[in-house]
């Protein structure tokens, strides 16, 4: 399917209605004796019955079949993929950095699936806090086999490559410099129409994504709610078919033979729904006089904790943007964060380092961990001539937590993780008088 092709519904957090044949809705009520077209009725519900309103999720899907009718799932290899507790290697406080994720040979086929990498994570699956940083890689169509992650929703951040998420709810095209958002236990499969993709994935298990608030901002900016935009009503009928379904469940995968697709909603309506959003609509708000605002203000999405202000995780990204600031260090300032830092790169270059990191690669600098623009990057902004200059063709994003992001072994000895990372500082000088 062409981009063109899809039809998708906006507002984020909308309460939707959809239905891919007329009358597949009931009327006035969520749960007749008997729904329309011979469908069953069945509520998908992503926060608890007896949460606020504001937050409370929920969608009533109208299918062929209850997501009931399967037999026993049984456990298979996790392959790449690792879940909580993340403690294969000691928590280890250097800075670390890797090139893009290998891509799989022509005679390697790897569906999405296959293709999945864990960097790092904190957390706790069963305890619902924290999250994980996956990559993925792959070049073949998931086509008789689907996945549901009931440990965490998924953020798909692609870097090559679309993806086509064809989910309970229809389908969604995400390309680099889209995202795309999967809540916890939709049910999916992964087409790739370009053949070969790549890309970051962030799986959260806390508290589901939602729009940072704007405080003195006002009303308006960051990313806007109209932008976000949901599916409209698809099914699968494959009645007879045998499908996989592939549940990670508690950390690892597990699987199931359907005779069915699990794709077989005919109508919907509710506020749990997948979204993708397109990051060059993001209103980019920075200084328009001195210094370099704190990188929190370019927060996209961010999943809240019990504290205020103090995220499982951040969603950030570093768009296209003008630099204004007088008698100003433009690129982002040397700086220790408690916040723990997940840095990757969909295209162009990132303005604080010079070389070194490129699409596809990643940084990760941990609690207190002191970064910052490489010896290069200073040399060059810190004796520029401030004229107004326009930052383009560039899309840098960070995955930023609370909670130590600690590494899976395969990252921390993996051959493309760059070993003498921590020799970009070492060419800064002293230059005290």
């Amino acid at each position: 399917m062409a981009d063109d092709e899809f039809r998708y519904a906006s507002g984020f957090g909308n309460e939707f209605t959809s239905e891919a044949v007329a009358g597949a809705l009931p009327a006035g009520r969520n749960s007749p004796q008997r729904a329309p077209l011979g469908l069953y009725a069945e509520q998908l519900s992503g926060t608890a019955f007896t949460q606020p309103r504001a937050v409370n999720r929920r969608t009533w899907t109208y299918r062929i079949l209850p997501s009931a009718v399967h037999p026993a799932f049984r456990r298979i290899g996790n392959g790449r993929l690792r879940g909580t507790p993340f403690d294969e290697v000691e928590p280890d406080p250097n800075r670390m950095r890797w090139d893009p994720l290998p891509l799989p040979r022509d005679d390697q086929a790897a569906d999405w699936i296959d293709g999945l990498y864990t960097v790092a994570g904190n957390g706790d699956i069963a305890t619902r806090n924290g999250m994980a940083v996956h990559l993925y890689a792959a070049n073949r169509d998931m086509t008789n086999r689907y996945f549901v992650d009931s440990d965490g929703e998924l953020l798909f951040v692609p870097e090559l490559g679309a993806l086509v998420l064809h989910t309970e709810l229809g389908p969604l095209r995400a390309g680099p410099g889209e995202i795309a958002v999967l809540p916890r236990g939709i049910r999916f499969r992964v087409e790739l129409p370009d053949g070969l993709v790549r890309g970051y994935l962030c799986e959260n298990f806390g508290a589901a994504f939602t729009l940072p608030e704007r405080g003195p901002i006002g009303a308006n900016g960051l990313a806007n709610e109209r932008d976000f935009q949901y599916p409209r009503a698809a099914f699968e009928d494959r009645a007879g078919s045998s499908v996989q379904v592939v549940n990670k469940f508690g950390g690892n995968l597990w699987a199931a033979d359907f005779d069915h697709s699990p794709l077989d909603v005919v109508a919907w309506h509710g506020n749990y729904a997948p979204y993708k959003y397109d990051t060059a609509n993001f209103m980019v708000i920075g200084t328009i006089s001195f210094d370099h605002p704190d990188p929190s203000i370019f927060t996209v999405l961010t999943s809240p904790s019990d504290s205020p202000g103090l995220a499982g995780v951040d969603f950030v990204i570093f768009a296209p943007r003008w630099l204004v600031g007088e008698d100003t260090f433009r690129p982002p300032w040397f700086h220790r964060n408690v916040m723990s830092e997940y840095m990757g790169l969909v295209r162009g270059a990132y303005d604080a380092k010079a070389e070194g990191f490129t699409p596809g690669g990643a940084s990760l600098h941990n609690t207190f961990a002191s970064h910052g623009p490489d010896a290069e990057t200073y040399a060059r902004a810190s004796t520029a001539e401030l004229a107004p200059q326009k930052l383009t063709d560039t899309l840098a994003f960070m995955f930023e937590s609370r909670w130590t992001i600690l590494p899976t072994r395969q990252a921390q000895e993996a051959a493309h993780r760059q070993r003498d990372y921590d020799s970009v500082w070492s060419g800064l000088e002293r230059h005290f008088r």
